[in-house]
């Protein structure tokens, strides 16, 4: 499953966690997080995944199609 540049952006938020800490902790770029969420390029499929499992390690839950929720 992919991941939204807005769910980025509502995780980040909901972990209080700066684009660049994203990065460190998905393997990629600072600027790679602020273009996706920028919506200005998305990223590869693996870099998506990456995006979205250190998000998940980070309790993040994804819900729907649109949606993050903290896992409770």
């Amino acid at each position: 499953m992919s991941i939204t540049s807005e769910q980025s952006r509502a995780a980040r938020g909901l972990l209080d966690w700066s684009q660049t800490r994203l990065g460190t902790r998905s393997n990629l770029s600072e600027s790679t997080i602020r273009e996706f969420e920028k919506g200005r390029r998305i990223p590869s499929p693996n870099n998506l995944a990456a995006i979205r499992s250190a998000l998940e390690l980070a309790g993040v839950e994804f819900i729907n199609e649109t949606g993050v929720k903290l896992r409770t």
